[in-house]
């Protein structure tokens, strides 16, 4: 079980013992190097993301629970002209080149085939930002519903090691908003958490 905070996954501590607990800090870099290592020691069936996230707009409502399908690195790139080239379209790097499809660091457990939660397209930016213009840039750049701090991160590591994976997200607010008082972090961690137990049952 990873989480950047323990905070995050503090329901689902006390009321289960059984997985190894990793917790990274905030952060692509923090849970590329922390869960790396963590991995290498030991030999896993399955490693389970878990954390709040904002929601782009209107696409999921503050409190829900969603399960990461694919997520990509929407800040690893070059400002030029005021445009934002990601490494692939700048030719750095091929959008097919393993991990990545298509750009993409995308999850094909078969959970996803019996799942009733919401399946969430996500991008992972380490540049928080309340900037309307550039907020709707990189959503209709990349049509993302959900941004975090970590997810990519996650899914490179996974991917690149062969071990099956999951990311959760409990929405806690819409990305921009810097209003915490508008925020819904104590009932999306609530909500979060029970969907955890639920699915280390069925796994």
């Amino acid at each position: 079980m990873v989480a950047a905070t323990e905070m995050e996954i503090n329901p689902f501590l006390k009321q289960n013992d059984k997985p190894d607990i990793l917790i990274t800090g905030l952060g692509a870099p923090a849970m590329i190097y922390h869960l790396t290592k963590k991995i290498l020691s030991k030999n896993y069936d399955v490693v389970i993301q878990a954390g709040i996230a904002g929601t782009f707009n209107d696409c999921f409502n503050l409190e829900e629970v969603v399960l990461v399908k694919e997520d990509t690195f929407a800040d690893l790139g070059m400002d030029e002209s005021g445009c934002f080239n990601t490494l692939f379209e700048a030719g750095f790097l091929n959008k097919n080149d393993f991990p990545f499809n298509d750009g993409w660091l995308v999850n094909n457990h078969s959970f996803f085939e019996k799942t009733t939660l919401p399946i969430a397209k996500a991008i992972t930016i380490n540049k928080i930002t309340n900037d309307n213009l550039q907020i709707k840039k990189i959503q209709q750049k990349f049509t993302a519903e959900v941004e975090s701090m970590e997810g990519a991160a996650f899914h490179y590591v996974c991917l690149q090691q062969k071990i099956p994976f999951l990311q959760l997200r409990g929405i806690s607010n819409v990305v921009g908003e810097r209003d915490k008082a508008k925020w819904a972090i104590k009932n999306a961690v609530e909500n979060l958490n029970k969907e955890l137990l639920k699915i280390i049952k069925e796994l």
